[in-house]
């Protein structure tokens, strides 16, 4: 009887795996911390003879090379790979014998990679479970273009191939055992379904499987997020061949070389908690929780190659931080110190400190001598923000300090942790910050108002006498196919083209309303950006259609909620008329120096249980 036992990497998102029967175990994308592996064949007593890769990773070292080199197991990895140390190149149908009846069987399942591998392991020739690495995802698939830009294309169209690969050669009772898409950026979207899943569970729902091959490009490419800063090293590091960590305890730091450290311009980060170090912390210093996404986010920002030195509660939390590090190649920090400020800042100084505050907190301040800014990456910001907020993502805000408005920062995020990193690098640069420590679900009901409404808040402010006007600013044909009762016409073509406004707009707000979003959004900005009172409806007029509320015009006239269902094909999402990355020219300019302003507020909002979120 086969075993697999998944070895989890939280804070990357992803997952390795030890597989194999009574004497003998496989080992799928191990971690760089190999020695968690060899307790877990320990514990199962069991020998690894085999180690292998699924493809070389753009997102974390592995300890693959390492792990074989210890164990003296084979070291698969796909024969197209391109690496500089001896391994056993793995083809298409090759099969590696685990113990009697119980064997590996690699397929070419391109597309994260163009030389990506997946393994199905098999029982008596019935495949119990297939190893898919950054192949098929709980609910989605690796993300195509962290190889090259040129060849983004063609992998994504080998991802949908080598997905129905998978679905066409594999029983539905087989279990998909993914590496990534538990919070990795190496996914192509958000996982859903639960921590485990089928093929056959996979070909009721994965996008991959349910959309044609051009749908299913076209929402794929249109929903890839920012990829962060280290992964172009993880690739080349991966392919030369990654060397053992060390994770003895780091030379200590006393409070003179911390300042010396932070004078020659290093890195020196605090690990602890975000409430700890807002009321007292080293000046200078940036705040990585060690119980965030700390290998991420800290990757992400660092100048690649700057020394680090550490600060942590206790020994334990250095210990821990030293680990999460060294999977994605922060091998060795310069120093570390543990305690607190006390111990931390030279005779004669004194911690710095800032506030922390909640949604309810911003509202109640108003506008006066208020920046809020929102460090949220694009995709998330799409989906609703305050209006009038700053938007620089917080792996560009070191490098775009300077576009900030004076007065008090509000910085927020999803919900806490990445604000806390922004707010101390807007500490350390001398600005006067509050960290906002709250999720961004609250920011609607606090009564902030959102620059993106939903259709039903959109019906209920416009029409004949009301307040605020629609505009509907598609083109003139998917305007005379159907439209919303009411509304004006004004396409975004013609604005961007200096085009004036309906005279009805006069002396009201305009909220815009498209397709299914991006039009609107870029409209609603360059009238904002005009001195007019904007904001845009969240999904368009498919969100309109689907809250059941009147079309008129076209062959959609009249058509009452029970005739919507069927609508044409303006009033339906289109792939071409949306962007999850959300961000064009006009919104990274956003109306960054309009102060809050109050109105009435949204529900739509992101959480931080999407992948990389906090």
């Amino acid at each position: 009887m086969y075993f697999v036992d998944t070895v989890e990497v939280p804070g990357l998102g992803n997952r390795g795996y030890l597989a194999g029967g009574a004497r003998s175990a496989v080992v799928v994308d191990p971690p760089r911390d190999v020695d968690r592996v060899i307790a877990a064949a320990a514990r199962r007593g069991v020998r690894i003879t085999h180690v292998v890769e699924t493809h070389v990773h753009n997102d974390y070292v592995s300890g693959g090379l390492e792990l074989a080199r210890i164990t003296g197991a084979a070291y698969l990895v796909p024969a197209s790979a391109r690496v500089a140390f001896e391994r056993t190149p793995v083809a298409d149908g090759d099969v590696a014998e685990i113990e009697d009846g119980l064997g590996l069987r690699a397929l070419a399942t391109p597309g994260h990679t163009p030389h990506h591998t997946s393994y199905v392991l098999e029982e008596a020739g019935r495949a119990a479970a297939v190893f898919t690495g950054g192949s098929l995802l709980i609910g989605t698939v690796g993300r195509p273009d962290l190889v090259e830009p040129g060849l983004t294309g063609r992998l994504a169209r080998e991802q949908y191939d080598s997905a129905h690969r998978l679905a066409a050669e594999l029983p539905d009772e087989a279990e998909v055992l993914p590496t990534h898409g538990f919070g990795s950026f190496c996914s192509a979207g958000r996982a859903e379904g639960g921590a485990t899943t089928t093929i056959g569970r996979e070909r009721g729902s994965n996008e991959a499987l349910v959309k044609d091959v051009d749908t299913f490009v076209a929402d794929l490419l249109a929903g890839l997020d920012d990829v962060p800063a280290y992964y172009a090293h993880m690739g080349p590091v991966n392919a030369q061949g990654p060397g053992p960590v060390d994770l003895t305890p780091p030379c200590p730091a006393d409070a003179e070389e911390i300042a010396a450290r932070l004078a020659a311009g290093e890195w020196v980060v605090d690990l602890r908690d975000r409430r700890a170090f807002a009321e007292g912390h080293v000046a200078g210093t940036f705040n990585f929780e060690a119980e965030g996404q700390l290998a991420t986010y800290l990757a992400w920002l660092v100048p690649w190659g700057r020394p680090v030195t550490l600060l942590a509660a206790t020994p334990a939390q250095l210990a821990d931080a030293q680990r999460e590090l060294v999977r994605v190649g922060i091998d060795r920090p310069a120093a570390a110190a543990t305690g607190s400020p006390a111990e931390w800042v030279r005779e004669g100084d004194a911690p710095r400190s800032f506030p922390r505050a909640t949604f309810a907190e911003l509202a109640a301040q108003g506008s006066h001598g208020v920046v809020v800014l929102d460090v949220r990456r694009d995709s998330e910001r799409s989906g609703g923000h305050i209006r009038g907020s700053v938007h620089i993502p917080l792996h560009r805000l070191r490098e775009r300090l300077s576009e900030i408005p004076d007065g008090t920062v509000w910085v927020h995020c999803a919900g806490g942790m990445r604000a806390a990193v922004g707010a101390s690098i807007l500490d350390a640069a001398g600005c006067d910050v509050v960290a906002v420590d709250d999720g961004f679900a609250a920011a609607a009901p606090a009564g902030l108002p959102m620059a993106r409404i939903t259709a039903t808040e959109a019906h209920e402010r416009t029409g004949a006498g009301a307040e605020a006007l629609l505009l509907d600013v598609r083109e003139r044909e998917e305007w005379a196919a159907g439209h919303a009762p009411g509304a004006e016409h004004a396409p975004l073509s013609a604005l961007t083209a200096g085009g004036r406004l309906p005279e009805a707009a006069e002396g009201r707000q305009v909220i815009t309303i498209c397709r299914s979003g991006k039009r609107s959004r870029q409209a609603a900005e360059l009238l904002t950006a005009r001195g007019v009172d904007a904001v845009d409806v969240l999904g368009g007029m498919g969100a309109w259609v689907g809250a059941g509320l009147a079309v008129e015009g076209g062959a959609t006239s009249g058509a009452g909620p029970a005739a919507q269902g069927e609508p044409g094909a303006d009033v339906r999402s289109s792939t071409a008329d949306t962007s999850a990355h959300g961000s064009s020219g006009i919104e990274g300019a956003s109306s960054a120096t309009h102060p809050v302003a109050h109105g009435t507020p949204t529900t739509e909002a992101a959480v931080d249980t999407a992948p990389g979120l906090a």
